[in-house]
């Protein structure tokens, strides 16, 4: 049996979208109303990944690549663009974005020398995308950072961005006092049962370990996604260990509680 191409893929999305006898749920999406679904399909494909689930890797990479065929679909019938015209795009910014493979903006170009240092390549990139973003009247700098993506990867980029302009701790070392200052703020606003003031300090708190982490050359969204699975697991060993003894983990107190937690780490390490 012959594989289903991507042109079968396009015509399954315009019958769906069929208003005479499409599906009802694809027909009355909008733009917007698509929106979170990509986002809960990227993350179960960064779970995939991350969990080395290879068997369902595909799988997952369909469904986002559905998310992107949907928009299009989207596109094209409101007379936007089409999936070609996003292929188009596509292709054309990447070209533009690596003189140093396709040193003519073409396809068929090829680069002369075989290597090229790793900070020349990266420099270019940043200068192409500057231009990208002077070409589209955005001057500042964080201007073409998403507000939609999580907080902790824009605070990131942020924080790189307004690195590249000079502005920066000079090491790791000096952003630990600046951890421990926001801290003690916290705490202060707590203190003081003040919620607007709690909220605002932990989200400099927030900040500043992100730039920490930042200088330490660890990506906090990934560091914080082991953590969340550190714990999921260690917890989860709690509760098989107190329900293979009959009773529920809620019938422990927290002092009980805390004993089984550094159990299950030891025996971890």
């Amino acid at each position: 049996m012959a594989q289903y191409s991507m042109d079968d893929l396009l015509t399954l999305m315009a019958r769906l979208r069929d208003p005479e006898d499409g599906c009802p749920w694809d027909i009355k999406q909008t733009f917007k109303s698509v929106v979170p679904h990509t986002l809960e399909e990227v993350y179960e494909l960064i779970d995939t990944i991350e969990n080395n689930d290879f068997e369902h890797l595909k799988e997952e990479l369909g469904d986002v690549l559905f998310q992107v065929v949907f928009y299009a679909q989207l596109g094209n019938e409101q007379g936007l663009f089409g999936l070609d015209d996003v292929v188009d795009a596509l292709v054309a910014k990447l070209l533009r974005r690596h003189p140093h493979v396709f040193p003519d903006g073409s396809l068929a170009s090829r680069a002369t020398e075989q290597t090229i240092a790793e900070q020349q390549v990266k420099a270019n990139w940043e200068r192409i995308k500057q231009q990208e973003r002077d070409d589209r009247a955005k001057n500042g700098v964080f201007d073409d950072i998403a507000l939609a993506i999580p907080a902790l990867s824009r605070s990131l980029k942020i924080q790189k961005r307004a690195a590249k302009e000079g502005f920066d701790w000079p090491d790791a070392a000096a952003v630990v006092p600046k951890v421990a200052e926001e801290l003690s703020e916290v705490v202060e606003a707590v203190e003081h049962d003040d919620a607007d003031a709690v909220e605002d300090e932990l989200g400099d708190l927030l900040f500043a370990v992100t730039n920490l982490a930042r200088k330490l050359n660890v990506d906090p969204e990934v560091a914080l996604r082991r953590a969340n699975n550190k714990f999921s697991r260690r917890f989860q060993t709690m509760e098989n260990m107190t329900k293979k003894q009959g009773y529920n983990l809620s019938d422990l107190d927290l002092s009980e509680m805390n004993l089984l937690w550094n159990r299950v780490k030891n025996e971890e390490k």
